[in-house]
């Protein structure tokens, strides 16, 4: 049953808070910070406290996701994208290492479209 409330509640849970990461952070990072987080919220310094074992399977879970490379980019594609439930920063920092890859190809701030626009409307202007 408990298996059953992990795949349930799987996409309201943002992993990286869970790990106290950024949304770009490297494999070591996230390593860092799950060993960190398990020695602090392992159970059996808490004598078998419900909450305390809620939250030491929320790591794990959050680990589980975030250091597998495939199981990371699924959850990163189809996980907690909701607009809705993220301040900008939050939302930018998510797409910081798409932003940085487009601006490193070449891609400027102007698109195409804007600029066909833009040429579009000097033309009809005369």
């Amino acid at each position: 049953m408990a298996g059953s409330d992990n795949i349930s509640t799987h996409s309201h849970k943002d992993f990286y808070k869970v790990l106290e990461v950024d949304y770009d952070a490297n494999d070591e990072k996230i390593r860092f910070n799950y060993r960190r987080l398990a020695l602090k919220w392992h159970p059996d310094k808490y004598k078998g406290d419900s909450d305390v074992t809620t939250k030491f399977q929320e790591i794990n879970e959050a680990y589980e996701v975030l250091s597998d490379p495939a199981k990371r980019l699924d959850y990163d594609l189809t996980g907690t994208y909701e607009i809705d439930k993220y301040t900008l920063r939050e939302y930018l920092a998510r797409f910081k290492g798409m932003i940085l890859t487009c601006n490193g190809l070449g891609i400027g701030h102007t698109s195409t479209w804007t600029k066909q626009v833009m040429e579009t409307d000097g033309l009809s202007e005369k």
